[in-house]
């Protein structure tokens, strides 16, 4: 699944884009279309009424949630386009074609924004756990900017449906020696909870996946399952600031690509894969002491780490 640096890649292609340019058309493609638009409890019919006639102003992220605000000429924004990836969830720029000749389709078309200059954004999933909506835009809860809308931070809103998702580590509010960042490490220490499934806890702390947290795990060599509890602050802090180097690191290097499934709104894939120091690495020896990696099963997923570098912790 796409975690902060491949989402923060395709906002920032979105906001180079698609801003400022009035939507004259929007389709959904089939009944896999109708199931990427799920949460749109009208339909076609009311995503393409929210969307016809508006603008975006600016693309917003938040961890791994992803949103377009809205306006009409003149007015405020008030609603927004709401997007998450899911697995396979891809926003795509196809090259611009004669008016009146028809785009290749592609098999994984699901939803296609015309723009009035005969623009095209295409919404691809290949797996369809993806969705969009136009929902409501409200306050922040703790009256922040509500994401990281790229050069600077957005106005104090979040769509409705993510006032429960958490800030998330390149937040300036979370930054180190912020009251933000001291309640998340008294949050973490407080639960007797792995601190792996403490950093995939998106109302927690967004925007970390599977990826970055054995990463950031192996950087601060720490085992998946040491209880928060068990941690001192400064420790915490290590893991948490790992946790952000690494996606900085991935940010620069445009996400993670393992595939074609991961690429920005361009088709370019990035190539952090090629710096990763323990996931998918089962067998192959340990960058810092030679062991090799070792491959566990975690929450339905795989957990990657060195044994000799992040060992057990007793009773675990």
């Amino acid at each position: 699944m796409p975690e902060l640096p491949e989402v923060e890649t395709v906002r920032a292609g979105l906001a180079r884009h698609v801003l400022d340019r009035e939507i004259a058309a929007v389709e959904v493609r089939g009944p896999l279309g109708v199931r990427v638009i799920r949460r749109q409890l009208g339909g076609a019919d009311e995503l393409a009424a929210r969307l016809v006639g508006r603008r975006f102003t600016s693309a917003v992220r938040r961890g791994k949630f992803l949103w377009l605000p809205l306006r009409e000429a003149g007015g405020p924004a008030e609603e927004t386009l709401f997007a998450h990836l899911g697995m396979s969830g891809q926003f795509l720029l196809p090259d611009r074609v004669p008016q009146g000749q028809q785009l290749p389709e592609h098999p994984h078309l699901r939803v296609r924004i015309t723009f009035a200059d005969d623009g095209v954004l295409d919404f691809h999933d290949q797996r369809t756990f993806g969705h969009l909506a136009v929902t409501d835009l409200v306050p922040t809860l703790d009256g922040g900017p509500g994401g990281d809308a790229g050069g600077g931070l957005s106005e104090p809103v979040l769509p409705d449906v993510a006032q429960h998702i958490g800030r998330d580590l390149l937040d300036p509010l979370l930054a180190q020696g912020s009251p933000g960042r001291a309640a998340l490490v008294r949050r973490i220490r407080s639960s007797e909870r792995g601190v792996k499934r403490a950093l995939l806890d998106q109302e927690l702390v967004s925007g970390v996946g599977n990826i970055y947290a054995d990463e950031a795990l192996w950087e601060a060599r720490l085992h998946y399952d040491r209880p928060g509890s068990r941690l001192p602050s400064a420790r915490v802090q290590l893991l948490l600031d790992a946790a952000t180097d690494v996606m900085r690191a991935a940010l620069k290097a445009g996400g993670t690509s393992f595939d074609s499934l991961y690429v920005d709104v361009n088709g370019s894939s990035g190539y952090f894969d090629r710096s990763l120091r323990v996931y998918g690495r089962e067998g192959r020896p340990c960058d810092r002491c030679g062991t090799p990696i070792t491959r566990e099963a975690f929450a339905n997923r795989s957990s990657f780490r060195c044994p000799r570098c992040q060992r057990r912790p007793a009773g675990r």
